[in-house]
């Protein structure tokens, strides 16, 4: 049965795993917390992929403490033998008398067996403490598991009349410098950032994360009809951080350091579906859309929304041709928009920055 320590307990977890978002991914973000006579004796988080599970972690800061302490933790404790050895095995050595775990993990090597092997060895062991928060947390990590596919961030700046350039195409800046701290954060922790082929040649973007995060994003660009400038500065850093070239169809490009394949299309372009697909089978776990408006529109169209991450400036741009964030052919009744579920909103030194999950 739980109460409100254990829940008191596994936010601290929750808040534990929060530490190694951007570190280790394709894993999930876990965190644990051990306590004994109410007391936290130790806690650990997995801090980067291929280094030890939290549980672990936890386990060593308490030392002798350990022994028939109750262990918090946000998913179930692994069994297997993959990078590093069973968590399972250090809870048992460890001497615990309990474990409290938000969720069940679904990799198909865990998936319950972790708790089977510990309820046998005389543990008592808790599932479903603070769930739904827990899959809030690792939603990129499950997306993954369940569909093969990277969870999808969106970002725009825009004016407060929802302008992303102005008539011309003049675009920078919209958002303040503090604002673009904050992306280039955000792009820290990315697998892979997505632009249009008409953003590289309008923008002539690095698309790095500066200073550098704790991921190096693959910068994708999704080819029109025009290639790359051979000039443009994503070619001249191809050698610092990955450059992927996304066409329609094959054409002989030979830019040094760029790798270039070709996907099925849809009336829009590059099939949104089968990108998603691809980078799936490359482990990526979150990847960020940045435009242009019509790349953004075609994964809304496509349903493929998972996150947004929207920078309004205080500004009004005007102007009838002037474009919005998202173009595409969008929905006929407002009452089919993709909806938020959840949103945070926060002011940035002026600029209004939302962030949201939405409903998919």
């Amino acid at each position: 049965m739980t109460n409100i320590q254990d829940e008191l307990w596994m936010r601290r977890a929750l808040a534990l795993a929060e530490r190694g978002r951007g570190y280790v991914e394709p894993n999930p973000l876990v965190g644990a917390v051990l306590v004994r006579d109410g007391q936290n004796v130790g806690e650990g988080w997995h801090q980067r992929y291929g280094q030890a599970h939290a549980e672990v972690n936890a386990i060593v800061a308490a030392g002798e403490a350990a022994r028939g302490a109750t262990l918090y933790v946000t998913l179930e404790p692994c069994c297997h033998h993959g990078k590093t050895p069973p968590c399972t095995d250090a809870v048992l050595r460890a001497g615990i008398r309990r474990v409290v775990t938000a969720m069940a993990d679904p990799f198909p090597q865990v998936s319950g067996k972790g708790v089977e092997v510990l309820r046998p060895a005389g543990i008592e062991v808790a599932v479903g403490v603070l769930e739904s928060e827990s899959r809030q947390l690792n939603a990129p990590y499950l997306k993954l598991l369940a569909r093969g596919r990277p969870w999808v961030h969106a970002k725009w700046a825009m004016t407060l009349d929802g302008k992303i350039a102005t008539a011309s195409g003049d675009s920078q800046w919209i958002s303040n410098e503090a604002s673009r701290r904050r992306v280039h954060a955000l792009r820290g922790r990315m697998d892979a950032i997505i632009v249009g082929g008409g953003t590289v040649h309008a923008d002539n973007p690095l698309l790095t994360a500066r200073p550098p995060g704790p991921r190096t994003a693959t910068r994708i660009v999704l080819e029109g009809s025009t290639e790359l400038p051979s000039g443009c500065q994503l070619v001249r850093t191809a050698h610092e951080a990955p450059v992927l070239v996304v066409q329609s169809r094959q054409r002989q490009m030979e830019l040094p350091g760029v790798e270039v394949i070709a996907l099925p299309t849809e009336a829009a372009g590059v099939s949104v579906e089968a990108l998603l697909d691809e980078l799936g089978r490359r482990r990526m776990t979150n990847v960020l859309v940045e435009g242009g408006s019509a790349v953004l529109g075609s994964f809304l169209t496509a349903g493929a929304l998972d996150e947004v991450h929207v920078f309004i400036a205080p500004k009004l741009a005007g102007g009838a041709d002037a474009k919005s964030p998202i173009g595409g052919a969008g929905v006929d009744r407002i009452a089919d928009a993709l909806r938020l579920l959840r949103w945070s909103v926060e002011q940035i030194e002026g600029d209004i920055y939302i962030h949201g999950w939405t409903d998919g």
